[in-house]
């Protein structure tokens, strides 16, 4: 395996130009902020960006937290990279991560200033320290079970254009962290009832609904996701496993989309028949 690293302070853009670094010097594996990416995809890790304060996050970016460098070392046991890009701050960081991680001497170090201006770089720290905002480069799909409730919005910068409907190369998330410039984003159960609300009373073969219950997934203190439980009244006549499969994929649908969370299950209850004269 060959190692090579991305160097620069923090907030001037290296993670947004990772894949740039990556395809360029055919690196098929990043290191970034504590996850391993491999194919468009998180396969090993937890991220410093989803750590409760600075500090925290720096030992889970260099790997020091336990069991964390373990995880991410097995993984690349049982699917070596050719070649392996690691970011960091400095090159003392970058060395660091790869003695924790038992990785190959580093044999080539990409400066940030070496491939961003001086205006991109400002750009970049005025988005990180006053708005809280930081880049996985990874699809927004891949963010959801690491980023419950704290995805703000994707974007995607495209190498080509292409009619394709394979993942793109470059397409990246943007998140915010709970030690963000804004604080932390609580989402109420209330607000993910109305959605529930909203959307199934949008069928008119519902007349009513009677229940609703969010249960939240909880792992050492995180919210992995969410759970949905409600119960319905439809109007008779009408065919019951059509219209709960349609309400159970637009409830998932709304409520991911509008909340950024997971939402591992709807269950929908049809309690009663409604009749007509």
């Amino acid at each position: 395996m060959d190692v090579i690293a991305l160097v620069g302070p923090s907030g001037t853009g290296k993670s947004h130009r990772a894949l740039i670094v990556a395809q360029k010097n055919h690196a098929d594996a990043i290191i970034d902020d504590g996850i391993l990416i491999q194919g468009g995809k998180i396969t090993a890790g937890h991220s410093a960006k989803k750590e409760k304060n600075r500090l925290m996050a720096v030992k889970r970016a260099i790997f020091v937290l336990p069991g964390h460098a373990e995880e991410v070392r097995e993984a690349l046991q049982e699917n070596p990279p050719r070649r392996l890009l690691v970011l960091g701050t400095s090159e003392n960081m970058v060395h660091r991560i790869g003695k924790a991680l038992d990785l190959p001497s580093i044999s080539k170090i990409i400066r940030i200033e070496d491939i961003a201006t001086k205006a991109e770089m400002q750009k970049a720290r005025f988005y990180r320290l006053k708005q809280g905002k930081h880049i996985i480069p990874v699809p927004t799909i891949e963010l959801k079970p690491h980023f419950s409730g704290y995805l703000i919005d994707p974007i995607q910068s495209f190498f080509k254009k292409s009619s394709s409907k394979r993942r793109r190369l470059g397409e990246k998330s943007i998140v915010r962290p709970v030690f963000s410039y804004y604080g932390k984003l609580i989402i109420d159960d209330s607000a993910i009832k109305a959605i529930v609300h909203h959307e199934i009373a949008r069928d008119p073969r519902v007349h009513d609904i009677t229940h609703i219950h969010v249960e939240h997934l909880m792992k050492d203190g995180e919210d992995q996701g969410i759970k949905i439980r409600c119960e319905i009244v439809i109007n008779y006549g009408s065919d019951i496993r059509a219209l709960v499969e349609h309400a159970q994929s637009g409830v998932r649908s709304s409520v991911e989309f509008m909340t950024g969370m997971v939402v591992h299950e709807v269950n929908i209850t049809v309690g009663s028949l409604r009749m007509t004269s």
